[in-house]
């Protein structure tokens, strides 16, 4: 199916997204890919998404007001949309009888909530084998057999110097509690006391991740807050703001038995300057992670990571070599978790010398699957076009 770059069909990155998060950093990365092997991309943004100016990149990007639910104009008369996010119904249906449409797979299936554009898409494209999995057992049949996998995207905004605490909750300007939060803020980070990061003794597990109701930190911390309460030299830093104020009071509320050894400090821009503070990684639940960019970002850091053992985070580690899987800890009060934490005191495996592992997540390895993920779907468009004439 391959055909020369002459065939290639431009393609179109449609992510509609409000907020800043990994979907979004994979976008941007995945249209980088193409662009630099010689694709025709852009990426559709919404009006008023200002995060996209803090993601370097030079692929092209138009605004585009999605409330009007009205056709994307000045798209190609032929082109590859490729959704990443939610859109209206209407508009995804219109793009799938113009176009063809890939859904790429940015959500694992756990429940009926399904997005729309999974149902609509010509061909769905799975981050992980555990998304494609969980497309094919929910019915769907167009699912692409080679999971596209992902990279450790750590040119964002990189910085030099100290880390500080960034914003602890995304708000919802819709709300009128959370616009007097917000206005709050600073008030409260500077109550809060110490706003530059200072690494403390004893061992450090870091989460770094948007605090998202799909990470299921509070259920997580409500499971092994009383293993860690008997370990005093454990600290916890979290670096991540957190998807509206409940979540924040959700965590704030399981982590309060540790009093200061749990610490926020909201977005941080520059996660390359967080991973060498910490010992290991600490990840949340494993049901509703597609991905998890940050498992792989801490590995090629050098970072070794604590999971529970369950995909996607043994399609993403390797026991023993890039960290330590445990049993979930909902069913076994956190007996598992205790017993890699006493591993963890033992020995500190470097992720990097896992070359073979690490190799899946490297540039090269990404460059080459996408390329033939992109290279078929393109000649099955162009085929479907020579059919209906």
């Amino acid at each position: 199916m391959s055909q020369s770059s002459a065939e290639r069909l431009p393609i179109v990155h449609v992510n509609a997204s409000p907020t800043l998060g990994g979907a979004e950093v994979y976008t941007r990365f995945l249209a980088e890919t193409l662009q630099s092997a010689g694709w025709d991309n852009c990426i559709v943004v919404a009006e008023g998404a200002e995060y996209w100016d803090s993601l370097a990149g030079a692929v092209p990007r138009i605004t585009h007001d999605f409330r009007l639910r009205e056709d994307i104009a000045g798209l190609p008369g032929r082109c590859l949309v490729c959704i990443h996010a939610p859109l209206p119904k209407g508009l995804v249906d219109r793009l799938a009888l113009r176009h063809r449409v890939l859904g790429v797979g940015h959500q694992a299936v756990y429940s009926s909530a399904i997005p729309h554009y999974y149902h609509a898409a010509h061909s769905l494209l799975p981050v992980s084998a555990h998304v494609a999995k969980g497309l094919r057992i929910a019915g769907f049949t167009n699912v692409h057999p080679e999971p596209l996998l992902g990279v450790a995207a750590l040119a964002r905004n990189a910085s030099a110097g100290s880390i500080h605490r960034g914003a602890l909750v995304e708000w919802d300007r819709g709300k009128l509690r959370d616009r007097v939060l917000a206005a709050l803020e600073p008030l409260s980070q500077k109550l809060a006391g110490q706003a530059v990061f200072e690494r403390k003794p004893g061992l450090t597990l870091g989460i770094v991740s948007r605090l998202a109701p799909l990470k299921q930190f509070p259920q997580l911390f409500e499971a092994i807050v009383p293993v860690l309460l008997r370990h005093p030299d454990v600290n916890l830093e979290l670096f991540g703001s957190a998807i509206g104020y409940r979540v924040l009071r959700q965590l704030r509320t399981a982590l309060r038995p540790l009093g200061s050894r749990a610490r926020f400090w909201g977005f941080q821009s520059d996660v390359a300057a967080v991973y060498p503070h910490l010992d290991f990684l600490l990840t949340g639940l494993p049901e509703r992670e597609a991905l998890g960019l940050n498992v792989i970002e801490a590995q090629q850091c050098g970072v070794p990571v604590l999971a529970p053992d369950a995909p996607p985070f043994t399609e993403t580690m390797v026991e023993g070599e890039t960290g330590y899987l445990y049993t979930d800890p909902r069913t076994d009060g956190g007996a598992g978790f205790e017993a890699v934490l006493l591993k963890a005191r033992a020995f500190r495996p470097d992720p990097r010398k896992a070359t073979a592992h690490l190799a899946r997540f490297s540039t090269i390895a990404f460059q080459e699957r996408v390329h033939r993920v992109f290279e078929r779907e393109c000649a099955l468009a162009l085929e479907s076009q020579v059919a209906h004439g």
